[in-house]
């Protein structure tokens, strides 16, 4: 298995097509509890064009009932891409300083609660910019948001 470049700027193109509206070739989960992961995970997959093919607890999307966890759960994501071992995106928990666009970010309570899943679209003057789905926005400022705790992931590499 080899290690390549994560494409950064396919993710930002992909969530500045897709903020807005939704990709036909995946279903919209915003009425089964949020379109955030599954957004994020598109968003993922434009820039590593990985897929991890281990059941349960790989990283994959063919429809609705052919997809694992992490593909659109935010606390199955995180622990997919933190501890990828094999194909696909993998990523590091960092913090807000040492994030680049491509890069995630996820929202939490202060008891470890994660319940979303936007995508680091920019970084200016000390501002993150992101995009998300459920409550659809790009280049929305991270400062906007009101949450209690946020953990960054930091997209180190895709393993193919």
């Amino acid at each position: 298995m080899i290690i390549v470049p994560y494409n950064r700027q396919a993710a930002i193109d992909y969530a500045g097509v897709w903020a807005f509206k939704r990709n036909p070739a995946y279903y919209n989960f915003d009425s089964l509890g949020g379109d955030c992961t599954n957004f994020a995970s598109q968003c993922l997959y434009a820039g590593s064009e990985v897929m991890n093919h281990k059941k349960v607890y790989g990283w994959y999307y063919y429809s609705i009932n052919n997809r694992t966890p992490s593909w659109t759960g935010v606390p199955y994501l995180y622990n997919f891409l933190v501890g990828n071992k094999g194909a696909g995106p993998f990523a590091e928990e960092t913090d807000r300083y040492h994030v680049q666009p491509g890069d995630l970010v996820q929202f939490g309570t202060y008891d470890g609660y994660f319940y979303h899943s936007p995508v680091i679209v920019a970084v200016y003057d000390n501002e993150i910019f992101v995009a998300a789905h459920t409550d659809d926005a790009y280049m929305r400022p991270l400062s906007t948001y009101v949450y209690e705790r946020a953990r960054f992931l930091k997209v180190l590499g895709v393993r193919k």
